[in-house]
């Protein structure tokens, strides 16, 4: 019987039908550890896994009998038109999924038309990101650190590097406990133990790269602790209230988001105090275990604020086909955060720019068949969750 030929790393993640199996070729790719930091979430992982059964949940109502030759996904968000309803999150430690890290990501957002947001735990400067995509939209997410004068440093340099949009995460006063690292002995850089000898060799290619690339730290947090946890209840200013996003206004010029919004009357207090945009967001299940699920309360937070601010999704999104459903159930676009990373584990850049072709593909398609004429034709008649 003739063998199949086998592809090489580019060919398999140029092959992948879709993000599942590009989460499959990150799980080959990478050691356990660094899989597990990216997939896993905290406690039981009850959030992340509901946040994901809800797009399972979704029955979308299609028209017939439409013109749809043509499916445009171009939108308008925050005063600016990027190519479709998807922001790239910000995620921490990029360079440690890949070399190539925030570069690779903010490389291929800048060729898809979309928004990259750089995290303050990542592993490259603003300066940095801004420099490998200069045509792109890059936007910063900042944590609100104990160090006030370190949060001023930060977010001058965000600014001086062309960032335009600050994305404050607000839910995490303290560290969750996700205990597939603590289960793993993750640290950040990744050390070689002999108990992990056996990952090495499995993983060799990874490995490599990360022994020859730059030494992985934080570029704009300090120091590159064993314990992460530790660090963020060391570093994060637990005592930041509603209060505070006046002083934040105080120091950057332009457009304010507050991501990890989880209640209806926190959405209507920001609204009420002018931010530009409420992301409805769990931290991907990351923090607080049996949170509300980011979809199911997505339409009362975009009834509840009407065009007061701008809402926005993130938890879950896996497909073109979740974006429109986001879309259609009330946020302007949708935040993908781990998606991206399998990509970037996978295969680097191309693995990014793979998701991002994934993503627009399934969504001009989904579009196509609902019959809307694009993206401005998905609304509450569109889509619903059963169950609700």
């Amino acid at each position: 019987m003739p063998r199949r030929p086998r592809l090489s790393r580019a060919a398999r993640v140029q092959a992948a039908a879709d993000v599942a199996d590009l989460r499959r070729l990150a799980r080959r790719r990478a050691p356990r550890m660094v899989f597990d930091y990216v997939d896993g979430a905290a406690e039981g992982e009850r959030s992340m896994a509901m946040a994901v059964e809800a797009f399972d949940r979704v029955e979308f109502s299609p028209r017939v009998l439409r013109d749809v030759s043509e499916a445009p996904t171009e939108i308008e968000i925050l005063g600016r038109r990027i190519a479709m309803p998807v922001v790239l999150a910000p995620t921490g430690f990029t360079r440690m999924m890949h070399r190539a890290g925030e570069r690779a990501v903010a490389r291929a957002a800048e060729q898809a038309g979309v928004p990259y947001t750089l995290s303050t735990m990542g592993t490259t400067t603003a300066g940095d990101v801004a420099a490998a995509a200069p045509g792109g939209w890059n936007w910063f997410q900042l944590y609100v650190v104990r160090d006030r004068g370190r949060n001023a440093e930060t977010l001058a340099l965000a600014a001086d590097a062309g960032m335009d949009v600050l994305v404050v995460t607000v839910d995490v006063p303290v560290a969750g406990a996700r205990l597939r690292d603590v289960r793993r002995g993750l640290t950040v850089p990744p050390s070689l133990r002999w108990s992990g000898a056996l990952e090495t060799l499995r993983h060799p290619a990874w490995w490599f790269d990360f022994l020859t690339s730059e030494p992985l730290r934080f570029a704009t947090a300090e120091g590159a602790p064993d314990d992460l946890a530790g660090l963020t209840n060391l570093l994060f200013d637990p005592s930041v209230t509603i209060a505070d996003l006046e002083w934040i206004r105080s120091m950057w010029q332009g457009k304010l988001l507050v991501k990890g919004v989880q209640r209806v009357d926190d959405a209507k207090e920001l609204a009420e105090v002018g931010v530009d945009g409420i992301v409805v967001s769990n931290h991907g299940g990351r923090q607080l275990d049996r949170s509300p699920t980011p979809l199911e309360l997505l339409p009362e937070v975009a009834q509840a604020v009407g065009d007061r601010t701008e809402v926005f999704l993130d938890g879950g999104v896996r497909s073109g086909a979740d974006v429109a459903a986001g879309v259609a159930l009330g946020a302007r676009a949708c935040f993908v955060g781990r998606a991206y990373l399998y990509g970037l584990m996978a295969g680097g850049e191309p693995g990014v720019t793979r998701v991002l072709d994934l993503l627009r593909a399934e969504l001009v398609r989904t579009l196509q068949l609902l019959g809307v004429g694009g993206v401005q034709g998905l609304g509450p008649g569109v889509a619903r969750l059963r169950g609700r």
